[in-house]
């Protein structure tokens, strides 16, 4: 009966059920979006644009990003079977989804968003997915950033009345009506490591950046 169910989860009904159910529950968000703008502006003026968020709170952001369908976003996703639920879910609102992780095909699909960000000039990443530990930056998105001159934009969101899953992220699901915010960081630049250590320098300083947005 369970391996049944797994089959189910994963099949494209379900996916497209899945899809249809956050765009009604989001729906009844009250959405306020921040600093916007200026991301956008950077982006028209031709500056290649990474948006980076926390796994924990990527689900508030789903709807609002079909928005940004025109700009030809590229998001990388796990290769696994909740990566296949997920992708699904984001080529429905438009977005490209190279597929893999530090631990399968991991290479290929940083190679592959890499020459989308080139060719685009837009993408998201999860900076601690797909299984953590949370808040931890990993290194990928520095590569991704430096290879394909990307500015790197802050990504937060949050909500005045929310569940917080026991998982390892501690995964945010807004309440129906409650307020929600979604919050863009002022842009970082970031310079070609002379070594090693400058380069594990820039991940702790993005680190650094945004574990203030994290929610404990």
């Amino acid at each position: 009966m369970l391996k049944r169910l797994k089959f189910i989860i994963y099949t494209r009904p379900f996916i497209v059920l899945v899809y249809y159910f956050i765009r009604v529950y989001s729906m009844t968000f009250r959405l306020r979006v921040e600093n916007e703008n200026r991301w956008k502006d950077l982006r028209e003026q031709g500056t290649t644009v990474l948006l980076c968020a926390w796994h924990q709170q990527f689900f508030s952001a789903i709807c609002h990003f079909k928005t940004y369908s025109k700009f030809n976003p590229g998001l990388m996703i796990s290769q696994s079977k909740d990566g296949d639920l997920i992708s699904g879910v984001a080529h429905r609102t438009g977005w490209h989804t190279p597929r893999g992780s530090s631990s399968r095909g991991g290479k290929q699909a940083m190679d592959a968003m890499i020459d989308h960000l080139k060719t685009y000039g837009f993408g998201a990443h999860i900076l601690d997915g797909p299984q953590g530990p949370m808040g931890r930056v990993k290194a990928g998105v520095i590569k991704m950033a430096l290879e394909a001159d990307a500015v790197v934009i802050p990504f937060y969101t949050s909500a005045e009345n929310a569940w917080f899953f026991n998982s390892w992220d501690r995964f945010m699901l807004p309440k129906p009506f409650s307020r929600v915010f979604l919050t863009f960081g002022q842009e970082i630049r970031l310079e070609s490591p002379g070594s090693k250590d400058n380069f594990e320098d820039q991940r702790q300083d993005l680190e650094k950046t945004m574990r203030p947005g994290l929610f404990p």
